[in-house]
């Protein structure tokens, strides 16, 4: 295990495109999934990364914010369960990591 934490863009994507549901797989193309990363990331960078808020108003807050960014930015229009799916598959791939305590 390593002493530092990295979050492998490259390798999240990947996960992402194959843990996304079948219809869902050509719906994301790999400049979307960076995108969104993107925009995650630039979301809790703004609210000053995680807090011990209400979990469910946070996700909310998380998929408006990317929809709104996207639409604004002319990238695509996701709808939320598009995003909550994706949201998923980020989670699943961030849970494969050895974070530090």
């Amino acid at each position: 295990m390593s002493d530092e934490f990295l979050y492998d863009d490259e390798a999240a994507v990947k996960f992402i495109q194959n843990y996304l549901p079948q219809e869902l797989k050509t719906r994301f193309t790999e400049d979307d999934i960076y995108y969104i990363l993107d925009v995650i990331c630039d979301f809790y960078e703004k609210r000053d990364w995680l807090t011990d808020d209400d979990e469910e108003q946070e996700e909310k807050e998380l998929i408006e914010y990317i929809i709104q960014q996207a639409a604004k930015d002319g990238i695509s229009e996701f709808n939320p369960e598009e995003i909550r799916l994706f949201l998923a598959a980020e989670g699943a791939y961030s849970d494969t990591l050895d974070f530090p305590e």
